[in-house]
């Protein structure tokens, strides 16, 4: 039972990251939303919070705009979806070329065993998205 519910999930998640992805159209249309989700399979730190697991990163386009936090983390449970905020941030945006899959920049932290996460860009976008120290 549980692992239908997993493929299920696995399976709708997969179909509506693919319609977001193909409901881009052309360069000109952007989505006010966008949004990813991770499985960190080693620790990172992102602004002094150290995350791990399976994550779901989501960027608004409105809140940015407003001034609000903009990025924001949830610890994400494959078979309920998104759960708790981990954190809030305002991002930097930073143009680069179009991510054919999401990527992450990272550093090296203060803890040897930690990196620090200082950039990511969604798939599929252009526009990545600088991360501050604090």
């Amino acid at each position: 039972m549980k692992s239908r519910i997993i493929v299920c999930a696995l399976i709708t998640f997969g179909l509506l990251g693919g319609a977001t992805f193909a409901s881009r159209g052309g360069a000109d249309v952007s989505l006010p939303r966008q949004w990813t989700i991770v499985h960190f399979m080693n620790p990172v730190s992102v602004m002094g919070r150290v995350v791990m697991g399976p994550v779901m990163i989501v960027h608004d386009d409105q809140k940015m705009e407003r001034g609000e936090p903009c990025t924001t983390l949830y610890r994400f449970d494959p078979a309920r979806g998104p759960r708790e905020e981990i954190l809030s941030f305002h991002c930097t945006p930073v143009q680069r070329a179009v991510a054919a899959s999401t990527t992450f920049t990272v550093a090296e932290g203060l803890d040897i065993r930690c990196k620090r996460l200082i950039e990511y860009q969604i798939q599929g976008e252009s526009e990545a998205h600088a991360i501050p120290e604090r």
